[in-house]
């Protein structure tokens, strides 16, 4: 869902709703203030990205040691079993190994290791695991063996998944947005990619090398060595710079709604996206009603009313706030 944080540092604070214990405080009251978390981090040495997934988290080392906390009934954590973790702990499956990304979904997770593999563990009722052998969940995180090459970046959405191979290609799995293709996009067939359990090709990019990808709640985006930014999926609070309510293929978004910048990162939240360019300027579309977008609207109403999701979809806007503070600052 969300984009890796890189930290550098050896100190993590963490705040926020804290029903399952995802922020590992040992405890799962919510925290309205920074707390600095300890319990479990005092060996590991500096962190170098910190993710969230629908009620859980994880951190990676600057060792690529791999630590979860929070929710953990379809066995998310891949530590075994099904009991939440209220403070950080190393996945015991994959200690030896060197952990490069991990993504967290609604209720599953993947981690990418230094050789390229995918590992997968949580929920699989909508295929989002890549693994069609397991109908069920896993508690352990899996290998997936069916993907053509090996990972170079992995993203989780809602119910779907993505990966980048070393050749730029870009596979997604989990049916997570076949209902909503189904609507949007009626008598039409929805794509396979979009109905896959394990690892599919998504067409249309074959003639682009992609380096990074991203993934909101029913919809993806990715971005190409060149700076060019496609996306896909559904568009219903104008996440997408799209005048469609379903992108079932890539779609280009031409440079003009960047003025003519490359784009560098994409991050994706359930139903916004954030762009930032080669110069630094931050671009953002999609639902508002929470204040996601980081510059005014008129008010919470018109956030949520079709006619202004209809205008955001056809050019994202850039938070002018950080114009000449962002270079740097937004990190994949």
């Amino acid at each position: 869902m969300t984009a890796k944080k890189e930290l550098r540092g050896g100190l993590l604070f963490a705040w926020g709703a804290n029903s399952y214990g995802q922020l590992g405080l040992g405890h799962k009251e919510d925290v309205l203030l920074p707390v600095r978390v300890t319990q479990g981090l005092a060996s590991i040495g500096n962190i170098k990205c910190l993710v969230g997934g629908g009620g859980h988290s994880a951190i990676i080392t600057e060792l690529g040691e791999l630590l979860l906390c929070g929710h953990n009934h379809k066995g998310q954590l891949g530590m075994g079993h099904k009991q939440e973790v209220l403070y950080f702990c190393c996945c015991p499956s994959l200690q030896g190994r060197i952990v490069v990304q991990v993504a967290c979904g609604w209720d599953f997770t993947l981690i990418l290791t230094d050789d390229g593999t995918i590992w997968t563990c949580g929920s699989n009722a909508f295929g989002q695991l890549g693994l069609p052998q397991h109908l069920g969940e896993s508690t352990l995180p899996l290998p997936i063996e069916t993907l053509n090459g090996n990972a170079v970046e992995i993203a989780a959405g809602l119910r779907h998944a993505l990966a980048v191979t070393e050749k730029g290609l870009v596979f997604q799995w989990g049916v997570g947005m076949k209902s909503l293709a189904n609507r949007g996009l009626q008598t039409l067939p929805v794509p396979a990619f979009m109905s896959a359990r394990e690892p599919y090709e998504v067409p249309g990019l074959g003639h682009v090398k992609v380096k990074h990808v991203s993934a909101g709640a029913y919809h993806s985006a990715c971005i190409t060595d060149e700076g060019c930014l496609f996306v896909w999926g559904s568009n219903k609070y104008g996440q997408l710079p799209s005048s469609d309510d379903f992108l079932p293929l890539p779609f280009f978004i031409q440079p003009h709604h960047f003025e003519g910048e490359k784009v560098t990162l994409v991050c994706s939240g359930w139903t916004h996206m954030v762009a930032r360019t080669e110069k630094g300027q931050v671009y953002t579309c999609g639902r508002a009603d929470y204040g996601q977008l980081g510059r005014k609207i008129k008010s919470i109403q018109d956030s949520m009313c079709k006619s202004n999701v209809i205008q955001s979809r056809f050019t994202p806007e850039k938070v002018s706030e950080l114009t000449g503070a962002s270079q740097g600052n937004l990190k994949n």
